[in-house]
C-alpha cells in the first residue's frame, strides 16, 4: 500500500483511508519506539493510581474521583492514539477503514475534551477546599462530583457528536489519503470533494471552547484562590494553600504548554515539515497522560504513602 493510493470514486463509502504520516522522517522508528514507551509508562502509572484509590476507603472522596477520572481519561486517550500507530507505522499496514477510522476520531476527540475539562474539574475541586475548608465536604460531596463528572462527559460527547457525524456524511471521491498519524478531523474532513467551510469554522469553534474555556475557568479560580490566601494571618497557612495547588498547577502547565507551543509552530510555519509537525503534535498529546500519574503521585503526600504501603504490601505478601 503505497503513500500514492487514490480513491477514484467508483468504490462504494466503505473503501476506507490510508494513514501516511512521518515517511519523510528518518528517525521514524525512534518515534514509534518513543510513543511505545510512553504508552507503557502511562498504563503503569494510571493503573497503580487506581488500584491505590480502590484499596484505600480513606482516599474514595471528591478530590481522589476527580483523580480517578483523569487517570481514566489519560489511559482512554493514549489507548486510542498509541496501539493503532504501531501496524501503522511499523509495519506498513495503513488501511483504516471507514467506520474505524470515524470510530477513532469520536473518541480520540472525545478524550482530548475531557483532558482539558478534568484538569477544570481539578481546579473546581482545589477552590472549595481552599476558600471553604470548613464546609468543604457538605459542599463538595462524592454524589455531587459524580453528578458534575456525568454532566461533562455528557458535554463532551455532544460536542464530538455532530462534528464527526457531520464529517462522515461528506463525499470522499478523490484522495484517501491523510496526512496524519490518525484519523484526526481536520486532515479527514479536508479530504472531501465538497464545500468544507462549515465544517473548517465549526472545527476551529469547537477547539476554541473546548482548550479556552476551561483555562479561562482554571485562571479564574487560581484568582479566586490567591486572594483568599493573601487574606489568609499566617505564612504558614499561604505556603500549605499554594502547595495544594501546586500539583494542579503542575497538571495545567503539563498540558497546555505542549499544545500552545505546537499551534504556535503550526500556524507561525516555524517547523516546515508536516510530518515534523505531526510527530510534536503527537507527542505533545501523549505525554501528558502520562506525566499526570507520576507528577500526582510526587507531589501529593498522601497518596505517595499509599502507593508505598501498596508496594510494600506487595512484596510481603509474595514472600510468603
Amino acid at each position: 500500500m503505497g503513500f500514492s493510493v487514490l480513491y477514484n470514486g467508483t468504490g462504494s463509502s466503505d473503501d476506507g483511508f490510508y494513514i501516511t504520516a512521518f515517511h519523510t522522517l528518518g528517525n521514524k522508528n525512534y518515534l514509534i519506539l518513543a510513543l511505545s514507551i510512553i504508552y507503557i509508562i502511562t498504563l503503569m502509572g494510571n493503573f497503580v493510581l487506581l488500584a491505590v484509590f480502590i484499596v484505600n476507603p480513606s482516599l474514595q472522596n471528591p478530590k481522589y474521583v476527580a483523580v480517578c477520572n483523569l487517570a481514566v481519561v489519560d489511559i482512554s486517550l493514549n489507548s486510542v492514539i498509541i496501539p493503532q500507530m504501531v501496524p501503522v507505522f511499523v509495519f506498513n499496514l495503513n488501511y483504516v477503514s471507514f467506520g474505524t477510522c470515524f470510530s477513532q476520531m469520536f473518541f480520540m476527540h472525545l478524550f482530548g475534551d475531557m483532558e482539558s475539562f478534568s484538569l477544570a474539574l481539578l481546579a473546581y475541586d482545589r477552590v472549595i477546599a481552599i476558600c471553604f475548608p470548613l464546609r468543604y465536604l457538605t459542599i463538595n460531596t462524592n454524589l455531587r462530583m459524580l453528578l458534575i463528572l456525568l454532566g461533562i462527559w455528557t458535554l463532551a460527547f455532544l460536542l464530538e457528536v455532530y462534528p464527526v457525524a457531520l464529517a462522515s456524511s461528506l463525499p470522499y471521491c478523490a484522495s484517501r489519503v491523510v496526512q496524519s498519524c490518525c484519523c484526526e478531523h481536520g486532515p479527514v474532513y479536508r479530504l472531501a470533494c465538497s464545500d468544507i467551510s462549515f465544517n473548517r469554522k465549526l472545527a476551529t469553534a469547537k477547539t476554541l471552547a473546548v482548550l479556552l474555556g476551561p483555562l479561562s475557568f482554571i485562571i479564574f479560580t487560581y484568582a479566586v484562590v490567591v486572594v483568599a490566601v493573601l487574606k489568609f494571618a499566617s505564612t504558614t497557612q499561604r505556603w500549605k494553600a499554594f502547595h495544594t495547588c501546586l500539583t494542579h498547577l503542575l497538571l495545567v502547565l503539563v498540558y497546555y504548554l505542549p499544545v500552545i507551543l505546537a499551534y504556535i509552530l503550526g500556524n507561525l510555519r516555524l517547523v516546515q515539515s508536516p510530518d515534523l509537525l505531526t510527530a510534536i503534535l503527537t507527542v505533545s498529546v501523549t505525554l501528558p497522560p502520562m506525566l499526570n500519574p507520576i507528577i500526582y503521585s510526587l507531589k501529593t503526600e498522601e497518596l505517595r504513602e499509599k502507593i508505598i504501603k501498596l508496594f510494600v504490601k506487595t512484596k510481603v505478601t509474595s514472600h510468603k
